[in-house]
């Protein structure tokens, strides 16, 4: 949904992606009683997200990462590919450091839970239009222990999520045009790397970091 522009030419333009219709109004209620801040749009969906963004440029976009049969994370890369401009303040219900770790590795640059109070929410969009990176209250000083997925290549990384998928080795082969002793030495690499024994472990561990949905 595209809303009307305010007269301000330095107002921060924000974009909402939520698949709740009343979480929106919400964050929408909230952040603009703030005078130098508007919606310039809200979505339900990563494809709607993309479309309104192209419409309508935005200076920060407040992502939720479960969305309807979508995962916002998986989203991270291309949104910040496509809009290199934009600001990405994931606002989740997740606290885990699996999600925060990947959100930040994706493009995120900063993570506020909705456990937190709400000024939180406008505290973490400032702060991400001034170029800084932030987190909420209830995550800050944490230490991370997530499985360091950033240890692989790129391929690698496309090999992951493939057999997370449930993908076998052979049709990630075919997937990546590769050869199947390729994508078999690529899982090899991948199992070491992330310490897991087998195909359910890998889907175990790109669950828990939000990479996929159950």
């Amino acid at each position: 949904m595209h809303l009307p522009p305010r007269d301000n030419a330095r107002m921060i333009r924000i974009a909402l992606t939520d698949d709740h219709a009343i979480v929106r109004a919400g964050f929408r209620a909230l952040i603009e009683r703030e005078a130098d801040m508007q919606i310039v749009s809200e979505c339900g969906s990563i494809a709607e997200c993309e479309r309104a963004l192209a419409d309508n440029a935005a200076d920060v976009l407040v992502l939720d990462l479960t969305l309807r049969g979508e995962s916002g994370i998986e989203a991270l890369p291309s949104l910040c590919a496509r809009f290199p401009a934009l600001r990405i303040l994931v606002m989740s219900m997740h606290e885990g450091e699996t999600y925060v770790d990947e959100a930040l590795a994706r493009g995120a640059v900063g993570y506020v839970t909705k456990a937190v109070a709400p000024d939180e929410l406008v505290a973490g969009i400032r702060e991400v239009m001034a170029g800084r990176r932030y987190l909420s209250s209830d995550l800050r000083g944490r230490k991370s222990s997530a499985v360091p997925i950033d240890r692989l290549s790129a391929r690698e990384r496309d090999v992951f999520l493939l057999l997370a998928h449930g993908k076998t080795t052979k049709q990630v082969a075919d997937e990546l045009g590769i050869s199947s002793k390729t994508a078999y030495v690529h899982r090899a690499h991948v199992l070491e790397k992330l310490g897991a024994r087998n195909d359910r472990e890998l889907y175990r561990i790109a669950l828990a970091r939000g990479l996929i949905t159950a």
